[in-house]
């Protein structure tokens, strides 16, 4: 799977977004560690802290499918910037993702990758714990 192939779902994703407050499309795309692909978009609710993200709407679909290992992730949206992921999200994606996880943003064909401890240094999350 190409990162432009992840891309591409995740636009895709996004206009599925339910977004009746922000009218901000958001999409994306989750590569499991075995390549299946879920794509999410994100869910507004009139509470807003019942908001759901797009990261975490696939991350979730993807774990809720007994995948529960993270590849990489890919964020769209329909902003004239890149849209980043949030701070709950970030750590959502440390709980199932290596530290050297890919995220890739796309803006306008503009594409910037980072591993997730680029994003959330130091975190403590589950994919990194050594078991003996």
């Amino acid at each position: 799977m190409s990162d432009e192939q992840l891309i591409s779902m995740a636009k895709e994703a996004a206009k599925k977004a339910y977004v009746p407050y922000s009218h901000f499309h958001v999409g994306s795309a989750v590569l499991s560690e075995d390549n299946y692909v879920y794509t999410g978009c994100n869910i507004e609710n009139s509470s807003y802290g019942a908001t759901n993200c797009a990261e975490r709407t696939a991350i979730f679909k993807c774990v809720s499918d007994q995948k529960n290992r993270i590849k990489k992730i890919a964020i769209a949206s329909d902003s004239n910037e890149f849209t980043w992921p949030c701070g709950i999200c970030r750590q959502v994606m440390s709980e199932f993702m290596n530290s050297d996880g890919i995220i890739i943003l796309e803006n306008h064909g503009l594409i910037k990758k980072f591993k997730l401890d680029e994003l959330l240094p130091h975190s403590f999350g589950a994919c990194d714990i050594k078991t003996e």
